[in-house]
C-alpha cells in the first residue's frame, strides 16, 4: 500500500502544478520502494546513499518548498516526498529533511552567491550538504551555549569551535549553521564548505541505528568566511521568520517512520490478527490518528513563514505529536511482529530504533515542549 493512498488529500494547488506534484511524489514513491528499498539495512548499518539522494533531487524530491525568489513553494508536497521516503528508510528520509533545509538557508539567504547556481544545484541534488542548527537552536532555547565564534577580520570573518553532530556531510558537502560575532552580542548564519581550509571532519562515535547519515563532527580553526558565503546578518531576526518552515519540513520524518510502522502491522495481520486483536494501538486506530495529524500539517504548511507566536505553537505541537506518534507506531509494531520483530535484520526492529532518532533530534520532544511552555506562558504586568 502507497503512503499517498492512506492520507489526507493534497492541499488544492492549480491543476498544473499539482500535476507536477502528483508526478514527482510518483517518482519519489519508485526510488523509495526500488533502490532505497533494496538498501535500507545495509544503510542503517554505514553506508551512505549519495545515488539515492541524487535520483530523489533528479525528480524534485529536494525543490518542492522552493517557490520563485524567496516564496514558499508546495512544504506540503516537500514534506509528502520526505515521508514517502522516510516511510521504508528513516536515514535516508532523514537526509533528505537536511537537503530540504539547507535549500530552504540559500534561498532565503538573499545572496546573489547562493540563490543563483549553488541553489540550482543543490535542489537537483547535484550537490549535497546538510544543516548546522541544532546547537544554535538550543542556544537560543537556553539548553546550552553556541559552540562557534566569529572574530571579525578583514573581508569577513574567522571562525573557530566544535559542532559534535551535523547530517548528510562528506569531503564535498556543506551546512548552514552559526557562530556568535565576538563583541557584537549578534550572530553570523553562514555556508560551511567542509573542504574549506581550517575545517575538519571527525568521526562520531557509533549509534544504534541510522550509522549512514553521514553524520560528523566538525572542527573549525581560523576557518575565513567571506560575503560570498554570508546566509544571514544579524542571524536571530532571520532565524526567527524561517523557523516555522524548518520544523514543519521536519514533520515528514516523523510521519513516514509512523506509516511504514503501521504497514508492517498490516503486513502481519493476516497470519497473527486474530491474537493482536488484543493488543493496544491496532493498525487502523494509529492510521486514523495519522491522517488527522497530516490534515493538520497540511492546513499549517500553506503559510510556513505566517508570523506570530500562535502559529509557531501550532507548528511545534505537531511536530511534537509526529514524535510521540512515531514512538507508539513503532513500538505497536513491534508487538504485532512478536519474536519476529526482535530480530536484527527485521525493518520492525530498526524503525524502532529510528522512531528513537525522531524524538531525539533536535529540536527534541523535551525541546518542544520546554518552548510551548515558553511561548505559551502569560506575560507578566510591568
Amino acid at each position: 500500500m502507497a503512503l499517498a493512498d492512506t492520507l489526507a488529500p493534497p492541499i488544492p494547488a492549480p491543476p498544473a502544478a499539482a500535476d507536477r506534484m502528483a508526478a514527482m511524489l510518483d517518482a519519489v514513491r519508485a526510488i523509495a520502494h526500488g533502490p532505497l528499498a533494496e538498501q535500507a539495512d545495509v544503510i542503517d548499518r554505514g553506508r551512505y546513499p549519495r545515488e539515492v539522494l541524487q535520483s530523489l533531487g533528479a525528480v524534485g524530491a529536494h525543490a518542492a518548498h522552493l517557490g520563485p525568489g524567496d516564496a514558499a513553494g508546495d512544504y506540503a508536497a516537500a514534506i509528502r516526498a520526505m515521508a514517502e521516503v522516510s516511510a521504508v528508510c528513516g536515514a535516508t528520509g532523514f537526509m533528505v529533511w537536511c537537503q530540504q533545509v539547507c535549500g530552504l538557508y540559500l534561498q532565503q539567504s538573499g545572496n546573489p552567491a547562493l540563490t543563483g547556481t549553488v541553489l540550482a544545484e543543490h535542489a537537483a541534488g547535484r550537490r549535497l550538504g546538510g544543516t548546522g542548527m541544532s546547537n544554535p537552536m538550543k542556544a537560543y532555547a537556553g539548553i546550552e551555549p553556541l559552540l562557534l565564534k566569529a572574530r571579525p577580520v578583514d573581508g569577513g570573518w574567522r571562525i573557530n569551535g566544535t559542532l559534535p553532530w551535523v547530517s548528510n556531510l562528506g569531503p564535498d558537502h556543506y551546512f548552514g549553521t552559526l557562530a556568535a560575532v565576538e563583541g557584537s552580542g549578534e550572530e553570523l548564519m553562514f555556508l560551511l564548505r567542509c573542504d574549506a581550509p581550517g575545517v575538519q571532519l571527525r568521526e562520531c562515535p557509533s549509534f544504534s541505528a541510522m550509522e549512514g547519515t553521514g553524520t560528523w563532527a566538525i572542527r573549525c580553526n581560523e576557518l575565513f568566511i567571506g560575503d560570498a558565503d554570508l546566509i544571514a546578518r544579524p542571524a536571530r531576526p532571520w532565524v526567527g521568520r524561517v523557523r516555522a518552515g524548518f520544523i514543519l519540513l521536519q514533520c515528514g520524518f516523523g510521519l513516514g517512520v509512523a506509516q511504514g510502522a503501521i504497514a508492517s502491522m498490516w503486513r502481519v495481520e493476516p497470519a497473527l490478527g486474530h491474537v493482536n486483536r488484543f493488543l493496544d494501538d491496532r493498525p487502523d486506530a494509529l492510521q486514523a490518528e495519522l491522517d488527522a495529524l497530516w490534515a493538520r500539517i497540511e492546513l499549517l504548511a500553506r503559510t510556513p513563514f505566517a508570523p506570530g507566536n500562535e502559529f509557531f505553537i501550532d507548528v511545534l505541537d505537531a511536530r511534537a505529536h509526529a514524535s510521540e506518534l512515531a514512538l507508539r507506531a513503532a513500538q505497536s509494531a513491534l508487538m504485532h511482529a512478536g519474536a519476529r520483530g526482535y530480530l536484527l535484520s527485521s525493518d520492525v526492529q530498526r524503525r524502532v530504533r529510528e522512531s528513537h532518532f525522531v524524538a531525539i533530534v533536535s529540536p527534541a520532544i523535551k525541546h518542544l515542549r520546554k518552548e510551548i511552555a515558553r511561548l505559551s506562558a502569560p506575560e507578566l504586568p510591568a
